[in-house]
Protein backbone atom coordinates (compact mmCIF):
# COMPACT_ATOMS: atom_id res chain seq x y z
CA UNK A 1 0.00 0.00 0.00
CA UNK A 2 1.36 3.41 -1.01
CA UNK A 3 1.34 5.78 1.98
CA UNK A 4 3.37 8.57 0.36
CA UNK A 5 1.72 11.93 -0.21
CA UNK A 6 2.11 12.96 -3.85
CA UNK A 7 -0.57 15.61 -4.33
CA UNK A 8 -0.25 19.32 -3.47
CA UNK A 9 -3.92 20.10 -2.76
CA UNK A 10 -7.02 18.48 -1.29
CA UNK A 11 -10.44 19.30 0.07
CA UNK A 12 -9.65 18.47 3.71
CA UNK A 13 -6.34 17.73 5.40
CA UNK A 14 -6.41 16.16 8.87
CA UNK A 15 -3.36 16.33 11.11
CA UNK A 16 -3.25 13.24 13.30
CA UNK A 17 -4.46 9.67 12.71
CA UNK A 18 -5.92 8.93 16.13
CA UNK A 19 -9.63 8.27 16.87
CA UNK A 20 -10.69 11.91 16.32
CA UNK A 21 -8.78 12.34 13.06
CA UNK A 22 -9.82 9.01 11.57
CA UNK A 23 -13.47 9.46 12.56
CA UNK A 24 -13.50 12.92 10.98
CA UNK A 25 -11.93 11.59 7.78
CA UNK A 26 -14.42 8.74 7.50
CA UNK A 27 -17.37 11.07 8.13
CA UNK A 28 -16.14 13.46 5.44
CA UNK A 29 -15.87 10.73 2.83
CA UNK A 30 -19.29 9.32 3.73
CA UNK A 31 -20.72 12.83 3.31
CA UNK A 32 -19.37 12.99 -0.24
CA UNK A 33 -16.19 15.08 0.17
CA UNK A 34 -13.90 13.97 -2.64
CA UNK A 35 -10.30 14.30 -1.44
CA UNK A 36 -9.54 13.72 2.25
CA UNK A 37 -5.93 13.33 3.42
CA UNK A 38 -4.80 12.29 6.90
CA UNK A 39 -1.24 13.29 7.83
CA UNK A 40 0.38 11.07 10.47
CA UNK A 41 3.94 11.49 11.74
CA UNK A 42 4.20 7.89 12.99
CA UNK A 43 4.88 4.86 10.78
CA UNK A 44 1.45 3.43 11.62
CA UNK A 45 -1.97 5.05 11.99
CA UNK A 46 -4.34 4.54 14.91
CA UNK A 47 -3.05 6.85 17.64
CA UNK A 48 -2.58 5.97 21.30
CA UNK A 49 -4.92 2.92 21.27
CA UNK A 50 -2.34 1.07 19.11
CA UNK A 51 -0.28 0.40 22.23
CA UNK A 52 -3.06 0.04 24.81
CA UNK A 53 -3.73 -3.69 24.75
CA UNK A 54 -6.34 -3.59 27.50
CA UNK A 55 -10.10 -3.28 26.83
CA UNK A 56 -12.65 -1.75 26.68
CA UNK A 57 -12.55 0.08 23.36
CA UNK A 58 -15.15 0.24 20.60
CA UNK A 59 -18.41 -0.10 22.55
CA UNK A 60 -19.79 3.18 21.25
CA UNK A 61 -18.29 2.95 17.78
CA UNK A 62 -18.57 -0.74 16.88
CA UNK A 63 -20.97 -2.09 19.54
CA UNK A 64 -18.41 -4.58 20.79
CA UNK A 65 -15.52 -4.70 23.28
CA UNK A 66 -12.10 -4.49 21.65
CA UNK A 67 -8.49 -4.19 22.74
CA UNK A 68 -6.70 -0.97 21.83
CA UNK A 69 -4.78 -2.41 18.83
CA UNK A 70 -7.90 -4.10 17.41
CA UNK A 71 -9.86 -0.89 17.86
CA UNK A 72 -7.16 1.18 16.13
CA UNK A 73 -7.03 -1.27 13.22
CA UNK A 74 -10.80 -1.09 12.74
CA UNK A 75 -10.68 2.71 12.67
CA UNK A 76 -7.86 2.66 10.10
CA UNK A 77 -9.58 0.01 7.96
CA UNK A 78 -12.87 1.91 8.04
CA UNK A 79 -11.17 5.13 6.94
CA UNK A 80 -9.22 3.49 4.12
CA UNK A 81 -12.26 1.52 2.94
CA UNK A 82 -14.14 4.82 2.76
CA UNK A 83 -11.49 6.22 0.42
CA UNK A 84 -9.42 8.23 2.89
CA UNK A 85 -5.74 8.61 1.99
CA UNK A 86 -3.43 8.24 5.01
CA UNK A 87 0.07 9.67 4.55
CA UNK A 88 2.37 8.05 7.14
CA UNK A 89 5.67 9.45 8.42
CA UNK A 90 4.42 12.85 7.32
CA UNK A 91 5.06 15.56 9.91
CA UNK A 92 3.36 18.94 9.51
CA UNK A 93 5.89 21.60 10.44
CA UNK A 94 3.99 24.80 9.66
CA UNK A 95 0.42 26.09 9.45
CA UNK A 96 -0.26 29.17 7.35
CA UNK A 97 -3.33 31.19 6.52
CA UNK A 98 -5.70 29.73 3.98
CA UNK A 99 -4.90 26.08 4.72
CA UNK A 100 -1.31 26.10 3.45
CA UNK A 101 0.73 23.37 5.17
CA UNK A 102 4.44 22.56 5.14
CA UNK A 103 5.16 18.85 5.54
CA UNK A 104 8.33 16.90 6.25
CA UNK A 105 8.54 13.25 5.13
CA UNK A 106 11.26 10.75 4.19
CA UNK A 107 10.91 12.07 0.62
CA UNK A 108 11.74 15.62 1.74
CA UNK A 109 9.79 18.84 2.32
CA UNK A 110 6.41 19.28 0.65
CA UNK A 111 3.62 21.85 0.44
CA UNK A 112 -0.07 20.99 0.70
CA UNK A 113 -3.03 23.35 0.39
CA UNK A 114 -6.42 22.29 1.75
CA UNK A 115 -9.79 23.98 1.68
CA UNK A 116 -10.21 22.97 5.32
CA UNK A 117 -7.77 21.61 7.91
CA UNK A 118 -8.55 19.68 11.09
CA UNK A 119 -5.99 19.74 13.90
CA UNK A 120 -6.36 16.41 15.76
CA UNK A 121 -2.94 16.06 17.35
CA UNK A 122 -4.17 14.91 20.77
CA UNK A 123 -2.41 15.23 24.10
CA UNK A 124 0.78 14.15 25.80
CA UNK A 125 1.82 13.43 29.36
CA UNK A 126 3.97 15.98 31.14
CA UNK A 127 7.56 14.64 31.27
CA UNK A 128 9.89 14.71 34.23
CA UNK A 129 11.66 17.85 33.02
CA UNK A 130 8.45 19.89 33.13
CA UNK A 131 7.58 18.55 36.59
CA UNK A 132 10.83 19.94 38.01
CA UNK A 133 11.85 16.69 39.73
CA UNK A 134 15.52 16.90 40.65
CA UNK A 135 18.10 14.13 40.78
CA UNK A 136 20.26 12.01 38.52
CA UNK A 137 19.57 11.42 34.82
CA UNK A 138 19.52 7.66 35.15
CA UNK A 139 18.01 4.98 32.94
CA UNK A 140 14.52 3.75 33.81
CA UNK A 141 12.55 7.01 33.71
CA UNK A 142 9.60 7.25 31.31
CA UNK A 143 5.90 8.03 30.99
CA UNK A 144 2.95 5.72 30.33
CA UNK A 145 2.96 6.20 26.57
CA UNK A 146 6.62 5.26 26.34
CA UNK A 147 6.13 2.18 28.54
CA UNK A 148 3.20 0.95 26.47
CA UNK A 149 4.98 1.61 23.21
CA UNK A 150 8.10 -0.24 24.40
CA UNK A 151 6.20 -3.26 25.72
CA UNK A 152 3.39 -3.70 23.17
CA UNK A 153 5.18 -2.54 20.01
CA UNK A 154 8.85 -3.29 20.67
CA UNK A 155 8.64 -6.13 23.23
CA UNK A 156 10.99 -4.28 25.59
CA UNK A 157 10.72 -3.90 29.37
CA UNK A 158 12.38 -0.74 30.79
CA UNK A 159 12.23 -1.75 34.49
CA UNK A 160 10.97 -4.41 36.89
CA UNK A 161 10.15 -2.54 40.14
CA UNK A 162 9.24 1.07 39.31
CA UNK A 163 7.52 3.77 41.34
CA UNK A 164 4.40 5.12 39.60
CA UNK A 165 3.86 8.86 39.91
CA UNK A 166 0.22 9.97 39.66
CA UNK A 167 -3.25 8.50 40.17
CA UNK A 168 -5.19 9.51 37.06
CA UNK A 169 -7.13 7.08 34.87
CA UNK A 170 -3.98 6.62 32.76
CA UNK A 171 -2.23 5.46 35.94
CA UNK A 172 -4.68 2.53 36.03
CA UNK A 173 -3.70 1.82 32.43
CA UNK A 174 -0.05 1.86 33.54
CA UNK A 175 -0.83 -0.66 36.29
CA UNK A 176 -2.53 -2.93 33.76
CA UNK A 177 0.46 -2.74 31.41
CA UNK A 178 2.82 -3.52 34.29
CA UNK A 179 0.80 -6.60 35.20
CA UNK A 180 0.87 -7.89 31.62
CA UNK A 181 4.64 -7.29 31.42
CA UNK A 182 5.42 -9.00 34.72
CA UNK A 183 6.44 -5.68 36.28
CA UNK A 184 5.71 -5.19 39.98
CA UNK A 185 5.49 -1.49 40.95
CA UNK A 186 6.75 -0.70 44.45
CA UNK A 187 4.52 2.34 45.06
CA UNK A 188 2.02 4.82 43.62
CA UNK A 189 2.73 8.42 44.63
CA UNK A 190 0.10 11.20 44.75
CA UNK A 191 0.67 14.75 45.97
CA UNK A 192 -3.01 15.43 46.69
CA UNK A 193 -5.00 14.22 49.68
CA UNK A 194 -6.73 11.56 47.60
CA UNK A 195 -6.28 9.93 44.19
CA UNK A 196 -7.32 12.01 41.21
CA UNK A 197 -9.61 9.19 40.11
CA UNK A 198 -10.84 7.49 43.27
CA UNK A 199 -12.22 4.54 41.28
CA UNK A 200 -10.62 2.28 40.20
CA UNK A 201 -7.25 3.35 41.66
CA UNK A 202 -7.97 2.24 45.25
CA UNK A 203 -9.15 -1.19 44.12
CA UNK A 204 -6.54 -1.58 41.38
CA UNK A 205 -3.63 -0.66 43.66
CA UNK A 206 -4.85 -3.12 46.28
CA UNK A 207 -5.51 -5.84 43.69
CA UNK A 208 -2.02 -5.49 42.19
CA UNK A 209 -0.36 -5.25 45.62
CA UNK A 210 0.95 -1.72 45.09
CA UNK A 211 1.14 0.61 48.14
CA UNK A 212 -0.61 3.93 47.54
CA UNK A 213 0.89 7.05 49.16
CA UNK A 214 -1.13 10.29 49.16
CA UNK A 215 0.01 13.71 50.42
CA UNK A 216 3.40 12.66 49.08
CA UNK A 217 5.64 14.19 46.42
CA UNK A 218 8.78 13.00 44.67
CA UNK A 219 11.66 15.11 45.92
CA UNK A 220 14.56 13.47 44.08
CA UNK A 221 15.47 10.56 41.82
CA UNK A 222 18.59 8.61 42.83
CA UNK A 223 20.87 6.46 40.69
CA UNK A 224 23.82 6.96 38.38
CA UNK A 225 23.50 4.50 35.49
CA UNK A 226 20.00 3.29 36.47
CA UNK A 227 17.42 4.46 38.96
CA UNK A 228 18.10 2.93 42.38
CA UNK A 229 15.58 4.80 44.57
CA UNK A 230 13.42 7.88 44.92
CA UNK A 231 13.27 10.32 47.79
CA UNK A 232 9.73 11.32 48.72
CA UNK A 233 8.45 13.99 51.09
CA UNK A 234 5.16 14.09 52.99
CA UNK A 235 3.23 17.19 54.09
CA UNK A 236 5.55 17.57 57.09
CA UNK A 237 8.51 17.58 54.67
CA UNK A 238 9.78 14.33 56.17
CA UNK A 239 12.10 12.73 53.59
CA UNK A 240 12.44 8.99 53.10
CA UNK A 241 13.73 6.71 50.38
CA UNK A 242 11.82 4.09 48.41
CA UNK A 243 14.09 1.62 46.56
CA UNK A 244 13.06 1.07 42.91
CA UNK A 245 14.63 0.52 39.50
CA UNK A 246 12.50 2.96 37.54
CA UNK A 247 10.13 5.92 37.71
CA UNK A 248 6.92 5.97 35.68
CA UNK A 249 5.41 9.44 35.33
CA UNK A 250 1.71 9.30 34.49
CA UNK A 251 -0.90 11.88 33.55
CA UNK A 252 -0.78 15.66 33.92
CA UNK A 253 -1.83 15.85 30.29
CA UNK A 254 -1.20 18.86 28.12
CA UNK A 255 -2.51 19.44 24.59
CA UNK A 256 -0.12 18.62 21.75
CA UNK A 257 -0.64 22.09 20.30
CA UNK A 258 2.89 23.00 19.24
CA UNK A 259 1.76 23.61 15.66
CA UNK A 260 -1.00 25.96 16.75
CA UNK A 261 1.32 27.83 19.12
CA UNK A 262 3.76 28.41 16.26
CA UNK A 263 1.02 29.58 13.91
CA UNK A 264 -1.32 32.53 13.42
CA UNK A 265 -4.20 30.81 15.25
CA UNK A 266 -5.61 32.30 18.44
CA UNK A 267 -4.89 30.24 21.58
CA UNK A 268 -6.68 29.78 24.89
CA UNK A 269 -4.21 31.24 27.41
CA UNK A 270 -5.22 28.78 30.14
CA UNK A 271 -4.83 25.54 28.22
CA UNK A 272 -2.65 26.34 25.20
CA UNK A 273 -5.33 24.83 22.93
CA UNK A 274 -6.63 26.58 19.81
CA UNK A 275 -9.65 28.76 20.50
CA UNK A 276 -12.71 27.36 18.67
CA UNK A 277 -16.34 28.31 18.23
CA UNK A 278 -19.32 26.01 18.81
CA UNK A 279 -18.53 24.20 15.54
CA UNK A 280 -14.89 23.49 16.41
CA UNK A 281 -13.78 26.24 14.03
CA UNK A 282 -10.57 28.13 14.84
CA UNK A 283 -9.88 31.88 14.56
CA UNK A 284 -8.88 31.23 10.93
CA UNK A 285 -12.10 29.61 9.63
CA UNK A 286 -10.07 27.38 7.31
CA UNK A 287 -8.91 25.49 10.41
CA UNK A 288 -10.89 23.30 12.81
CA UNK A 289 -9.76 21.33 15.87
CA UNK A 290 -11.11 18.13 17.41
CA UNK A 291 -10.28 15.60 20.10
CA UNK A 292 -7.95 16.01 23.03
CA UNK A 293 -5.99 18.87 21.48
CA UNK A 294 -8.99 20.84 22.75
CA UNK A 295 -9.28 21.04 26.51
CA UNK A 296 -12.31 21.57 28.74
CA UNK A 297 -12.27 25.37 28.87
CA UNK A 298 -12.79 25.67 25.12
CA UNK A 299 -14.55 22.48 24.05
CA UNK A 300 -17.50 22.86 21.67
CA UNK A 301 -20.60 22.93 23.86
CA UNK A 302 -21.89 19.52 22.74
CA UNK A 303 -18.79 17.63 23.85
CA UNK A 304 -18.67 16.16 27.38
CA UNK A 305 -15.31 15.59 29.04
CA UNK A 306 -14.38 12.42 30.80
CA UNK A 307 -12.87 13.89 33.89
CA UNK A 308 -11.35 17.09 35.16
CA UNK A 309 -8.64 17.51 37.75
CA UNK A 310 -9.54 19.97 40.50
CA UNK A 311 -6.35 21.97 40.15
CA UNK A 312 -6.02 21.97 36.37
CA UNK A 313 -8.19 23.28 33.53
CA UNK A 314 -7.28 20.33 31.30
CA UNK A 315 -9.58 17.42 30.67
CA UNK A 316 -8.97 14.04 29.11
CA UNK A 317 -11.50 12.44 26.79
CA UNK A 318 -11.53 8.69 26.28
CA UNK A 319 -11.13 7.34 22.75
CA UNK A 320 -14.86 6.94 22.17
CA UNK A 321 -15.54 10.57 23.01
CA UNK A 322 -12.73 11.72 20.72
CA UNK A 323 -14.16 9.51 17.97
CA UNK A 324 -17.60 11.09 18.42
CA UNK A 325 -16.19 14.60 18.38
CA UNK A 326 -14.15 13.88 15.25
CA UNK A 327 -17.21 12.40 13.52
CA UNK A 328 -19.35 15.44 14.33
CA UNK A 329 -16.57 17.83 13.27
CA UNK A 330 -16.20 15.99 9.96
CA UNK A 331 -19.94 16.28 9.35
CA UNK A 332 -19.83 20.00 10.15
CA UNK A 333 -16.98 20.57 7.72
CA UNK A 334 -18.81 18.64 5.00
CA UNK A 335 -21.77 20.98 5.50
CA UNK A 336 -19.38 23.93 5.52
CA UNK A 337 -17.89 22.94 2.17
CA UNK A 338 -21.38 22.40 0.80
CA UNK A 339 -22.36 25.92 1.98
CA UNK A 340 -24.79 24.60 4.60
CA UNK A 341 -22.83 25.71 7.64
CA UNK A 342 -23.39 29.04 9.43
CA UNK A 343 -20.74 31.64 8.63
CA UNK A 344 -18.07 32.28 11.26
CA UNK A 345 -18.50 35.30 13.56
CA UNK A 346 -17.37 38.60 12.15
CA UNK A 347 -14.29 38.70 14.41
CA UNK A 348 -13.05 35.44 12.88
CA UNK A 349 -13.16 36.71 9.31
Amino acid sequence: MNNTLKRDNCDVAIIGAGPAGLAAATALKKAGIESVVVLEREAEAGGIPRHCAHPPYGIREFKRILSGPSYAKKLVDEARNSGVFIALRSTVTKLEQGGHLTISSPEGMKELTAKRVIIATGIRETPRSARLVSGDRAMGICNTGTLQSMFYLKEMIPFRRPAIIGTEIVSFSALSTCKKAGIQPVAMIEEAQQPTIRWPIYHAARLFGVPLFVNTRVAKILGKDRVSAIQVADTNQTIREIPCDGVLFTGQFTPESTLARMSHLELDFRTGSPVVDSFGRCSDPTYFAAGNVLQSTNKPMHVPFYYKQDNLPQSVDVAGTCWHEGKVTGEWIANDLLSQQPSPPEKDK
